[in-house]
């Protein structure tokens, strides 16, 4: 399992620090993999530009659909190798109730991230508010529980969706 760091050390509450632009995401994730050694293959980073690119959380499936070339489709355990090496070293995140991935505005700084989705439009949100995994990093650890990860997703409708409902 990855390491995470503690809530209070996040600095996802920080605008500043996050990579907004598909093209920035990419430059920032090829500094970091050579930073730390790591390998950013040909197909991982089609990968990660394809999830940066998209406007909402991507799929695993619609990801091997982008990635057909006059050779056919990729073959799809070469395609989740990418996805997990991205995943592993904190560059994408994995919304696990819609079982789909978006980029990371933190690619040099691994944490837990509470998202808002809409079950509208599906797109996602990065609540950037270090308070959250906080709390439920001192609720865990008041019972007794050492967390080491968290998924929290938040499902709803965003303001555009909501609007006349």
């Amino acid at each position: 399992m990855k390491s995470h760091r503690h809530a209070a050390d996040q600095a996802c509450s920080h605008p500043d620090h996050h990579v907004h632009e598909a093209g920035a995401l990419l430059r920032e994730v090829a500094k970091v993999c050579e930073e730390r050694g790591l390998r950013l293959t040909p197909l991982r980073e089609k990968v990660l530009r394809l999830v940066a690119e998209a406007d909402k959380p991507v799929k695993a499936y619609d990801l091997l659909d982008h990635l057909r070339d006059d050779k056919g489709p990729a073959a799809p355990p070469t395609v989740y190798r990418a996805l997990d090496f991205l995943l592993e070293h904190g560059f994408i995140h994995k919304l696990e109730s819609i079982n789909a991935f978006v980029g990371c505005h933190q690619p040099r700084l691994q944490h837990s991230v509470p998202f808002l989705i809409c079950d509208g439009c599906n797109a996602a949100v990065e609540l950037e508010d270090e308070r959250v995994t906080t709390l439920l990093n001192e609720q865990a650890r008041a019972l007794g529980f050492r967390p080491q990860a968290q998924t929290l997703e938040v499902h709803g409708l965003c303001a555009q969706c909501s609007d006349g409902h």
